[in-house]
């Protein structure tokens, strides 16, 4: 688990501080998957996008309510 926290230039000029948490192997990991989630959502490109902090977090430590409940799945079934 890694927090990433950072700033997003948008269209219009405005400076836009997110901090996003994501599963990730490695801190280069996520990163990579924060660049194509904010690209695919914001339409924002790689240079736009100013990484200030990667930190590995706990599972004690996650804030966001969509990644505890993807880590409390006990078991995936696929038919």
């Amino acid at each position: 688990m890694f927090r990433v926290k950072g700033v997003m230039r948008l269209r219009e000029g405005e400076l836009r501080p997110f901090k996003i948490e994501v599963t990730a192997l490695s801190p280069e990991h996520a990163v990579e998957k924060i660049y194509s989630e904010l690209g695919s959502r914001h339409k924002v490109s790689r240079k736009h996008i100013r990484i200030e902090k990667v930190e590995e977090i706990k599972l004690e430590e996650v804030e966001s309510e969509h990644i505890k409940a993807l880590l409390s799945i006990d078991k995936i079934v696929t038919v």
